[in-house]
């Protein structure tokens, strides 16, 4: 039995909810798990080949339930290299939830903001994003059965997915950003010299996440949006420093704006 296969073996076990959507939620933003009616709780500890989280505000825990009118598999908390984690390691429950039946995933994420316009507390809709991790979770031998060899990342950010989201933030009166995500290896926030370098590159947002979990879905044909909460300014000539409390604080803020979206589309799919 393949790991994967024994994991879902595992999950289906202690549920009869087959998931249509998958939800990854980050740091800070657990929130929106008090909204999905849970049918079941599941820590990740129960879930073979699922690592560990050791991120403040990462429960480490998979959420099978309904939100929004649509069966959900929700992730509180994820996994980072920089924890120590390969990105197939990062990447693995992307590929659990897929087997479990979820064809749209929605990932979520703080980020810092390097967009001279925008603010803390917006949330940005990603359009796209750049791979600054140094490795790639598809690296070694292929499964056939779950994508292709090289697969195309021309639309990896469903626009489909993204015209709803949109339409959710008019409806609700909320401003939705939209940009590219640098995904880098952290654990450190980075300094003025790499801020430029990353917005030269045309990046909008930074962060250290949801990237891994991105190219996994679409490797395996899931449609995906992803949406970021901007939680420290990060321009250069004006950079102040920021801690991990003060992070979570904004993210706490913003976060009935991303639920509302999320909610949202979930309704309209």
């Amino acid at each position: 039995m393949t790991p994967v296969a024994e994991a879902v073996r595992a999950v289906k076990a202690r549920t009869a909810v087959v998931p249509d959507v998958a939800i990854i939620l980050g740091t800070g933003l657990g929130a929106l798990a008090e909204a999905l009616q849970a049918d079941t709780v599941l820590p990740y500890a129960d879930v073979p080949g699922f690592p560990r989280p050791t991120v403040e505000t990462h429960a480490g825990r998979l959420l099978l339930g309904t939100l929004g009118g649509r069966r959900v598999a929700m992730m509180q908390g994820r996994f980072h290299r920089y924890e120590g984690y390969s990105l197939q390691q990062v990447a693995f429950p992307v590929r659990v939830l897929r087997a479990l039946g979820a064809r749209t995933l929605i990932v979520s994420n703080v980020s810092g903001g390097m967009h001279p316009l925008w603010a803390t507390g917006d949330l940005v809709l990603l359009s796209d994003h750049i791979n600054l991790l140094g490795d790639n979770p598809l690296a070694g031998p292929n499964v056939d059965a779950e994508g292709p060899r090289f697969p195309d990342m021309s639309a990896a950010y469903d626009p489909a997915l993204r015209q709803l989201a949109r339409e959710v933030a008019i409806d609700h009166k909320i401003v939705l950003r939209e940009g590219v995500y640098v995904a880098v290896p952290g654990p450190n926030l980075e300094t003025r010299a790499e801020y430029r370098m990353l917005r030269a590159l045309g990046a909008d947002l930074v962060g250290m996440s949801t990237v891994p979990e991105v190219i996994t879905a679409v490797h395996q044909g899931m449609r995906v949006l992803g949406l970021s909460i901007i939680t420290d300014t990060c321009l250069p000539d004006a950079l102040e420093p920021t801690s991990v409390e003060k992070i979570i604080a904004v993210a706490r803020g913003a976060e009935p704006k991303l639920a509302a979206v999320v909610r949202g589309v979930l309704e309209r799919l």
